[in-house]
């Protein structure tokens, strides 16, 4: 090792002392952590100072400051849109969504309002006439709502969704047509005619009643006016959609209604029919063939007959569709209706959101309360009102939360003696921390991130619970600084002790939470980001303005005022002995200046208690002390002799170290420590007669820093104690492993929404009895469809064949454009083949063939070519579809234009959504000219879909297994050139949960990286690290497996708090491990040091947290209660065990070595073997100390300047060790005797 050097020549004002030979050798080993550590904690002691100094321009421009930032939540914006929030940001998913919107625009599809009717004797069956004549009095009721705005009464008839009106030469029955077109209603009452009477259009003939879908029987009404006017066309329409006698001809579900038309199979006999029956199989609209209600969307909890009849059901849904934002503005612009009311699409939205309210209203107040059934509504402004609820702050449990706060930090830092309470501090912090929490988030208004519920109902208080933790430390450390710390740099030692924890506790969670970002939900994503951005405004608060509060308080400390009414002062009778420690005046330039103790009395008894004593300081060799070190602390004991006589004190330093371990002080308080941070101790010796010590009362002496000393660290660091703790989180941990595989994926509406409300009834009948999700498969552009038929066919069959999708009847035609199309064309093409063998249809004549023969008559001879449009030759050379069942490429777009243009009333075409749409195309059979004949083709598709449904799927396992079936099915086609995805809120909300997992692992692992480079960068001990992140690890796995026995399941929320509580946990476990690292002794006597001096700020920040979190159990949401506030207690509790009950027993065992070791040269007649074993380090007296004399134990600060670069030095000392004479003069102006001390003889 190099040679030492030497300290730095002294000044020649100064007078160096005689260096004495020490029996005391400091053996250092300096090594650039060290070093580094201690060139940080001088950056944050320089900082200190200089708040202190400007305390009171440092407050007011930080509070100025923060101020300024909370005035951006003025501009906040909260997010309440589902796919806004949840949707994977940059997902396929997402990818897809916007391909839709771009397609179809925003509002593209219907809205839906429900009701559901349940008996309100669980598992009563409801398929009685009884039942659905209630069913009919909420639906009728609810049917009938108007809502008036801007001049205008709304009603369904103007709102409804509505297939699509038909397009009729006769402008009378176009007319009529259009009044009297039905609203698109799935309901069981369909079934019945009573399903008319949901219907509310009407019109008006001369010399008839109104005509309403109650009296209208469309074959009657076509055969009374035939003889007035040409209605072929329209006939046909009514056949090829198989409209039929319409409601009129079903059975009545009560016979005894006077409007229970003739028509209706059970008029004349008067029997009511068998609900049960009549349900079976489902339901139709007005039309047959197009509008077919399967059993599973009206009827839920079935259950039938060993031979699949339908026998009972304990629930019944109608679902009333409604137009969206856009087509009701559509439909109404440029309308007389709505021409004086500048209409536009945000009041169309208006409109639609003021009718669904009372819709629901009226649904749920349209049965008396003492009916047998119960009526269940909702709509999506029902879940939209949710949602801004949920997203709406409370003011009340803000308010209560930060006043029990302000309470708790208020009681808990008030103290007897004035001098040391700090009430007012805990107040101000706590004001501070909800200023910088404000201020936080109104910068992230500012940067433009969208708040949304869990911004407003859940980190208010986390952040909160958080900030007040460093709040509590600064404070408690603030206390207790060492003896003899000048006044102007109290704020700079406590910076230079606690500044390292505080820092690297707030880097772990803003790192913590910017890695929960990793989680590509929205919502949570925003909130990640919102928390980092609060800690970091917390952590700037903490650092710069808390230590302002601290000098300004103490200010009234130094002047002897009160507590909170600082506005007073008084004699604090309490005050204990203050010792002080300093550097002499004359010799600034020196490395080491010396030590100056003056020991106040106060103790009323003693004749000595107004005197000051001053003892010179005894020097330390410049070749005893290892140099580098930049701030040492160690502690000696002196004895304190009052003598009645003289009055004098007499303060002697002991002759001789030697190793006693006291049976009356569980630890010694002799500790090494570079931050200086031991007690000042006032002991008396056994048997003492005289009290030279002030004695406080044991109430006020008492706290939780006396707790860990005397009573927690001794039994918590026994052999048999560690075995037991080590076995109890063993098998904590063995059961958090258990549990962690209870844990489901999973998050269903029902747990956002607050029990015992409608809404949540509703939510609840709809996820038992109807688990129904309407889905899409969309084909996108990018290929061509003409002659990619048999491939679409067969992805239709693939997705068909999943287990999710519910079969159509075998009765049923398949629910396809593709096939819609493909049948059509062949019924043309068959009606053709018939008019050609007849002759009514010849090579040159169409027109006394079929409406259909002359379609088909116009494809066949269409050639696709723009100059050669036409060629009759291929009448009879080529078939509309070919024996494979495909449509010839160059007649598919001509083809399409004509099908969607002759659609019996739009309802086929219009389930594809086709873009861009085809060219719209009348038909006239009479017209023969050339420019009938030509068919403008369809452009080439770039969105077309294929409706299904989805049933069965209850738990989040049978929406993951649908969308990867769906996904699967989607990549096959893709191999055969198809671009096609799955569309729907299955594939929005669900498909997160496909990587949910791995992305959970991949955010856990990188943090736990991240949290070991920065501890072991800050710490500058990747052994310490290493132990930190292994707690971490154990914190977090226990912490998954209590929500499995707590039935929490896995969703992107418990994902964020199960990321975000490594950085939490680093609150709890780095303030121990830095206390152990930076102490001297053995292993045991580090891990008791750390519990005696970390104990109270971490409990207190526990505690603090609990309190901030115990608003959230007050909520009305029980989701916020389960998976913000059980989750969140029960990381705190987690990580309180483990900060100072698991991770002290670690560090007594394998914690790493001390970076600085202290080691003693004593003579072996005086060295106890034993007690230097068990590293318990004392100074003792003798036997033969005067009784007279007191024991007082106090702090010598040793601060040397740092080398330029980072080493260790070991720097000789002479073998004598002796005591110089310690007796000089005091400064006194009386000229009385100074005290002496005996000077002890060499060895």
């Amino acid at each position: 090792m190099a040679g030492p050097q030497s300290l730095r020549e002294l000044s020649p004002d100064c007078t160096s002392p005689t260096p004495p030979a020490a029996s005391q050798i400091l053996a250092g080993s300096l090594k650039a952590p060290l070093w580094l550590r201690a060139y940080f904690q001088g950056l944050l002691f320089s900082l200190g100072c200089g708040i202190q100094r400007h305390c009171g321009k440092v407050l007011f421009l930080g509070l100025l400051a923060f101020g300024a930032l909370a005035l951006g939540l003025r501009v906040a914006i909260i997010e309440t849109d589902l796919e806004q929030l949840w949707v994977e940001v940059g997902s396929r998913v997402s990818q897809e969504l916007h391909y839709t919107k771009e397609k179809l625009g925003e509002e593209a599809a219907y809205t839906s309002q429900m009701l559901i009717q349940t008996a309100r004797q669980e598992g009563k069956n409801v398929l009685t006439a009884e039942a659905l004549g209630l069913h009919l009095q909420a639906a009728f009721t609810a049917s009938k709502v108007q809502v008036s705005l801007y001049g205008k009464s709304w009603d369904l008839n103007k709102i409804c969704y509505k297939s699509g009106v038909p397009l009729i030469e006769n402008g009378m029955i176009e007319r009529m047509i259009e009044k009297l077109f039905p609203c698109v209603i799935l309901t069981p009452l369909d079934c019945f005619w009573e399903g008319a009477k949901l219907q509310g259009g009407s019109a008006y003939l001369p010399g008839r009643p109104d005509i309403q879908w109650t009296n209208l029987d469309p074959e009657q009404l076509l055969e009374e006016l035939g003889p007035f006017t040409s209605l072929e066309g329209f006939r046909e329409l009514l056949d090829k959609a198989q409209v039929g006698q319409a409601y009129v001809g079903r059975p009545c579900l009560d016979p005894d209604d006077l409007q229970c038309p003739p028509t209706a199979p059970n008029h004349h006999s008067r029997q009511a029919p068998n609900v049960a029956q009549e349900l079976s199989g489902g339901c139709y609209g007005f039309s047959h063939k197009f509008m077919h209600w399967q059993e599973e969307l009206l009827l839920g909890g079935m259950v039938r007959d060993p031979r699949g009849q339908l026998l009972r059901a304990e629930a019944l849904q109608s679902t009333f569709l409604l137009m969206s934002p856009r087509q009701l503005y559509e439909h109404f612009r440029g309308d007389y209706q709505t021409h004086d009311i500048g209409w536009s699409e945000e009041q169309a939205g208006i409109v639609l959101q003021a009718w669904q309210r009372r819709f629901v209203e009226l649904a749920q107040e349209a049965l008396p309360e003492n009916s047998s059934q119960q009526i269940h509504a909702f709509s999506p402004t029902t879940l939209e009102d949710i949602l801004h609820t949920f997203s709406e702050v409370s003011a009340a449990r803000v308010a209560g939360g930060y006043l029990l706060m302000l309470a708790y930090a208020c009681v808990t830092m008030l103290r007897w003696d004035c001098a040391q309470s700090q009430g007012a501090v805990g107040l101000a912090g706590v004001l501070l921390v909800a200023l910088a929490v404000a201020s936080g988030l109104g910068l992230c208004a500012l940067l433009g991130i969208a708040f949304n519920a869990a911004t407003t109902q859940v980190l208010p208080f986390l952040a909160l619970g958080i900030g007040v933790d460093d709040i509590f430390l600064l404070a408690h450390s603030f206390t207790k600084a060492p003896p003899g710390t000048p006044l102007w740099e109290r704020m700079g030692e406590c910076l230079q002790r606690t500044g390292t924890s505080v820092a690297l506790t707030s880097i772990n969670n803003m790192v913590a939470f910017f890695m929960a970002a990793l989680v590509p939900i929205p919502a949570l994503r925003a909130f990640s980001l919102q928390a980092a951005v609060v800690v970091g405004c917390n952590f700037a608060a903490v650092m710069l303005i808390f230590p302002a509060i601290l000098s300004l308080d103490l200010c009234r400390r130094h002047r002897r005022r009160l507590d909170v009414l600082c506005c007073f002062s008084r004699y604090c009778p309490c005050m204990p002995p203050l010792l002080f420690l300093g550097s002499s005046p004359t010799c600034p330039s020196l490395a080491f200046q010396g030590l100056r103790l003056a020991c106040i009395l106060s103790a009323s008894s003693s004749p000595c208690s107004a005197r000051v004593i001053q003892i010179l300081p005894q020097e330390l060799g410049d070749r005893t002390v290892p140099v580098g070190i930049a701030h040492l602390t160690t502690t000696v004991q002196a004895f304190t002799h009052c003598e009645a006589s003289s009055q004098h004190v007499v303060t002697v330093l002991p002759p001789q170290a030697h190793l006693v371990p006291p049976p009356s002080d569980p630890l010694a308080s002799e500790l090494f420590s570079p931050r200086g941070s031991t007690r000042d101790l006032l002991d008396q010796e056994e048997g003492s007669r005289q009290k030279a010590a002030f004695k406080s009362l044991p109430c006020a002496c008492w706290n939780l820093a006396h707790f860990a000393r005397y009573w927690f660290a001794p039994l918590l660091l026994q052999s048999h104690a560690k075995a037991m703790v080590l076995v109890f989180f063993g098998a904590l941990l063995a059961l958090s492993l258990y549990g962690a595989t209870l844990v489901q994926d999973g998050l269903a509406l029902t747990d956002v929404v607050p029990r015992s409300t409608k809404e949540h009834a509703f939510l609840s009948a709809q996820l038992r009895y109807f688990s129904l999700y309407e889905v899409a498969l969309v084909t996108q552009g990018g290929f061509d469809y003409a002659h990619s038929q048999r491939a679409l066919f067969d992805l239709h069959q693939r997705f068909s064949s999943l287990k999710a999708v519910l079969p159509p009847p075998a009765t049923q035609a398949p629910r396809t454009w593709l096939h819609y199309y493909r049948n059509w064309l062949q019924g043309i093409q068959t009606a053709f083949d018939q008019d050609w063998a007849s002759g009514r249809i010849t090579r040159h004549s169409y027109r006394n063939g079929s409406e259909d023969g002359a379609l088909a008559y116009k494809l066949l001879i269409q050639t696709g070519n723009a100059q050669e449009p036409l060629d009759f030759s291929q009448l009879t050379t080529r078939k509309l579809v070919d024996k494979e069942g495909l449509i010839p490429p160059e007649l598919f777009y001509m083809g399409l234009t004509v099908w969607v243009s002759s659609d019996p009333l739009g309802l086929a075409a219009s389930q594809a959504n086709f873009y861009p749409p085809p060219p719209e195309w009348l038909h006239d059979r009479f017209d023969t000219t050339g420019e009938n004949l030509r068919i403008p083709a369809a452009q080439p598709l770039e969105f077309a879909q294929f409706p299904f449904l989805l049933h069965g799927l209850q738990e989040t396992a049978d929406f993951v297994e649908a969308i990867e079936g769906a996904r699967a099915a989607c990549a096959e086609a893709g191999q055969a050139g198809v671009r096609a995805y799955p569309s729907g809120s299955p594939f929005l909300f669900w498909e997160q949960y496909l990587g949910l997992r791995r992305c959970f692992l991949l955010a856990v692992c990188i943090l736990l990286v991240c949290t070991f480079l920065v501890c072991a960068l800050l710490l500058l001990s990747p052994w310490t690290a290493v132990l930190i992140v292994l707690v971490l690890a154990m914190m977090t796995v226990e912490l998954f497996g209590v929500m499995g026995f707590l039935g929490i399941k896995l969703s992107a929320i418990p994902v964020v708090i199960l990321v975000a509580s490594v950085g939490i946990g680093v609150e709890f476990t780095v303030h121990v491990a830095l206390g152990f690292l930076t102490t001297q002794g053995s292993r045991n006597l580090r891990a008791a040091y750390a519990l005696e001096h970390t104990f109270a700020p971490v409990t207190d920040g526990a505690v603090s947290t609990l309190l901030g979190l115990l608003m959230l159990a007050g909520s009305n949401f029980d989701f916020i209660v389960r998976y913000f506030f059980m989750v969140l207690t029960v990381l705190t509790l987690l990580g309180l065990l483990h900060g100072l009950v698991l991770l002290p027993v670690l560090l007594s065992i394998l914690g790493p070595p001390p970076e600085v070791v202290q080691m003693y040269k004593e003579s072996p007649r005086v060295l106890s073997p034993t007690a230097a074993q068990e590293g318990r380090l004392r100074w003792g007296v003798s036997a033969s100390l005067p009784q007279s004399y007191a024991r007082v134990t106090t702090s010598m600060t040793v601060t040397f300047h740092p080398p330029p670069l980072p080493g260790a030095y070991i720097h000789s000392a002479s073998d004598e060790s002796a005591w110089s004479s310690v007796a000089t003069a005091a400064a006194d102006t009386s000229g009385n005797p100074s005290l002496r001390g005996p000077s002890p003889t060499a060895e």
